[in-house]
């Protein structure tokens, strides 16, 4: 499969449809903007993002940006839209079992009860919602990998957002040893649930579903959108020009490669 290279990331050009019928194991990631910036200074994320096989475009903005230096994405997965398509697809396949890790109390056994209702089947078999500061609490993640170890589930959708979903499936992939397919969603739980909307159609055609998040989350949302995601555009010039410069880039770091993605993916 081909990738493009935004900045320190390599992100597939792949369509849904071809992520669904390829996508049989391995770690699932969707980048941002706001990834994409933590990824310059977050070193653990970084790994975590290195050692991930399925790095799928979640932004127009990065479609853009793309575009900007001369390359092209198949298609914009989101997240939010890529997990209904996933569980759909596997509607009649009964051996496909999912755990959903994440999302406040109890928003996580509503999105359950709610997908299995549309699918038909208990394809959601059981979900967790950690308390706040859980990836410090040995004992909670004790209790959270034998969980869902002895879930049944195959997969598991990591909802606690970035990058504390990408850091927990890096750190405990290993110990989750009956899973083998792990996404890393973000919101995900809170649309399926139906606590939280997402954004009416026309700002996610066109790119600004991140401008009606910030719109009805000012107070959260001002310093990532604003401060600290707006020096993207400056490095995506300096791409284009081949002036950026990956700042973990050394002989001795992992570097991700279109061989590596190859290799997992198969």
């Amino acid at each position: 499969m081909k990738t493009i290279r935004l900045l320190n990331v390599d992100i597939l050009s792949v369509t849904q449809d071809e992520l669904l019928k390829s996508y049989t194991h391995g770690v699932l990631v969707t980048p941002n903007v706001d990834h994409l910036m933590k990824l310059q200074k977050d070193k653990e994320f970084y790994s975590a993002y290195q050692h991930s096989e399925w790095v799928v475009c979640d932004s127009m903005i990065l479609s853009k940006a793309a575009n900007f230096i001369g390359k092209h994405f198949d298609e914009i997965i989101r997240g939010s839209s890529l997990f209904p398509a996933y569980y759909n697809y596997h509607k009649n396949n009964t051996s496909e079992k999912i755990f959903i890790l994440g999302g406040k109390l109890g928003i996580a056994e509503i999105a359950k009860n709610k997908i299995n209702e549309i699918v038909g089947r208990e394809i959601i078999v059981d979900t967790y919602s950690p308390s706040f500061g859980f990836e410090n609490n040995k004992q909670e993640l004790a209790y959270i990998i034998n969980k869902i170890n002895n879930s049944g589930a195959c997969t598991l959708a990591v909802c606690l957002g970035a990058p504390k979903q990408e850091k927990f499936i890096y750190n405990y992939r290993q110990d989750l040893f009956k899973i083998n397919k792990f996404m890393a969603l973000g919101a995900t739980v809170d649309f399926e649930a139906g606590t939280t909307k997402r954004a009416p159609r026309i700002f996610q055609q066109t790119g600004l579903e991140w401008l009606y998040r910030l719109c009805i989350e000012p107070r959260r949302l001002f310093k990532r959108y604003i401060i600290d995601d707006l020096p993207f555009f400056i490095l995506i010039i300096k791409q284009k020009m081949g002036s950026y410069q990956n700042p973990f880039r050394s002989k001795n770091d992992f570097e991700a490669s279109t061989d590596f993605y190859l290799l997992n993916a198969n």
